[in-house]
């Protein structure tokens, strides 16, 4: 009848004195030495003779991670492999820092956002800085703790989204059989137990102008002749998004509104899929001002239609913002919530249909068997929405 070893304790591991071999099982042991330093050892059979492969010192090694070297050993041996390559091979093995740059380098092809690419990498360099040098396989929950800890009340959010990349990391490692064991940035089941559970932010919207206070805003707005001026109330009177309008960077290029995405003809703005949000392709009809908007910042002679002082590259969606401070509106407002001023006037002022204002502002509404039936963008019946919208917003122009 085979004897049953009683398994190590993480605790047990610290206290235990007596030189000799400790068996954990699995051919797994911590070794204490008559000295009383502790090492942990793998035990494997080659050739009849028993063989020892250490796995490091109780000082640099827990005991989760010793289990998981042990793991990577009995593979080895079970492919008729020697367990010591798991030693000769460790320079392979890739550390945090390197399999984090992977797994970014791996995933960033299907994202859109360049902030969003940007913060992963950040966020995973910066943050990440004290588990960068570890191998992959040795990065423990005490060493998830340290990155987390220090903000995990001062920068929730931040804090809930590094926690999600490194265990997206260490599940790739996995992937890879670089690692064994639960993933120690698992938040459900494991973490949770050691942190206190993050409170829930009150974000909120962007802050935005109440509808009724729109007009007076953009009569004060028509006062001034400056590029930001114009390309705040086109921003306005399209219900876009600054980034659709003014600069902004992908993909090492920056981008902005160009004069060949303008149809003369059909009076339509359409702004590529690459910079929507959603993206998709978004047709914007404009309005008598928007159009006459255009026709003003035509003689600036650039490729963009709202450029900056030097006609080089598009205003940045910053001087719109400073534009804002400068007019020291309050309550204060922001540039996107003008987004919903137009959205809260058409529900409450108006009766064009719910569905007309979301495809408006761009937005994706009903299940996917709706969208399926409904394939067309109500370009006719918008562009009766915008004028409105326009008409409302106080422009002579619009009022003809």
């Amino acid at each position: 009848m085979a004897r049953t070893v009683q398994r190590l304790t993480a605790r047990s591991v610290q206290t235990i004195a007596k030189p000799g071999r400790h068996a954990d099982g699995n051919g797994l042991y911590l070794v204490v030495d008559k000295s009383g330093a502790r090492r942990w050892a793998f035990m494997s059979w080659t050739g009849g003779r028993q063989v020892e492969t250490g796995l490091g010192g109780l000082a640099s090694v827990s005991l989760a991670m010793a289990r998981e070297r042990a793991q990577l050993c009995r593979q080895l041996v079970a492919e008729g492999r020697s367990p010591k390559e798991f030693r000769s091979g460790s320079k392979a093995q890739p550390t945090f820092g390197e399999m984090a740059d992977h797994v970014v380098s791996s995933l960033e092809s299907g994202w859109r956002n360049d902030k969003h690419r940007a913060q992963w990498r950040m966020t995973l360099t910066v943050y990440a800085a004290p588990i960068r040098s570890k191998l992959v396989s040795e990065v423990s929950t005490e060493d998830v703790l340290k990155v987390l800890q220090p903000i995990w009340a001062t920068k929730p959010e931040t804090a809930s989204r590094i926690r999600g990349r490194i265990e997206k990391v260490l599940d790739a490692a996995k992937a890879k059989g670089y690692r064994t064991g639960e993933n120690p940035a698992r938040w459900r089941g494991h973490l949770d137990h050691l942190l206190p559970k993050r409170q829930k932010l009150s974000r909120g919207h962007h802050a935005s102008m109440p509808w009724a206070q729109v007009p007076e805003f953009v009569a004060k707005l028509c006062q001034s002749e400056s590029v930001g001026a114009r390309a705040l109330e086109f921003v306005v009177l399209t219900a876009a998004r600054s980034g659709e309008v003014l600069a902004s960077v992908r993909d090492g290029e920056v981008t902005g509104a160009r004069w060949s995405e303008i149809d003369a003809k059909a009076n339509v703005w359409t702004v590529p899929a690459a910079r929507m949000k959603a993206g998709r392709e978004h047709r914007v009809p404009l309005s008598p001002r928007a159009l006459a908007i255009l026709a003003e910042m035509k003689s600036l002679g650039s490729d963009f239609i709202f450029t900056s002082a030097d006609g080089t590259k598009p205003l940045s969606n910053m001087a719109l913002e400073a534009i804002l401070r400068r007019m020291k509106l309050k309550p204060a407002v922001t540039v996107h919530g003008f987004r919903s001023s137009f959205r809260d006037w058409a529900g409450e002022a108006t009766e064009f249909p719910r569905e007309l204002a979301e495809a408006a502002l761009a937005h994706i509404v009903g299940d996917a068997v709706e969208r399926a039936y409904r394939r067309g963008d109500a370009l006719t019946r918008r562009r009766d929405l915008m004028i409105a919208w326009a008409k409302y917003c106080g422009n002579a122009t619009d009022a003809n």
